[in-house]
């Protein structure tokens, strides 16, 4: 298993689940700032379709492309809806954001080996790792 400062390192392409243009949502504002840090930062929400230069599809299974990390930014009780395109995708690693867990939603990604991280924050965990 690798570290998070590892990851954050070795990874390229991050879809961002959640990722909204409404001031004050910290899904917009880490979506830019992975991108100001040389990510490809692919956004995910059935509404929107574009943030700030950020490409957004409606659903995670509708990427076209590989993805190292799938950071999301829903509540802890959305995401057993997320796992089934989680599954599809096969990131290298899940993410959840602060304040997000449900151990047993992801268990289905880490029975197939994809990393999972919970309760923790990009930004924060990408300062701590520079």
């Amino acid at each position: 298993m690798r570290t998070i400062c590892e990851i954050i390192k070795e990874s390229k392409t991050i879809a961002v689940v959640g990722i909204s243009n409404k001031p004050g949502r910290d899904s917009g504002r880490i979506a830019v700032f992975l991108k100001a840090r040389g990510y490809n930062v692919i956004g995910v929400n059935p509404v929107q379709k574009d943030f700030d230069g950020i490409k957004i599809y409606k659903k995670l299974s509708d990427i076209e492309q590989d993805i190292d990390i799938v950071d999301v930014f829903r509540n802890s009780d959305s995401i057993p809806e997320l796992i089934p395109d989680v599954l599809i995708k096969k990131p290298k690693v899940l993410w959840l954001q602060l304040g997000i867990r449900n151990d047993d939603a992801v268990k289905p990604a880490e029975e197939m080996g994809i990393q999972v991280i919970q309760d923790k924050c990009i930004a924060i965990e990408y300062n701590f790792c520079r």
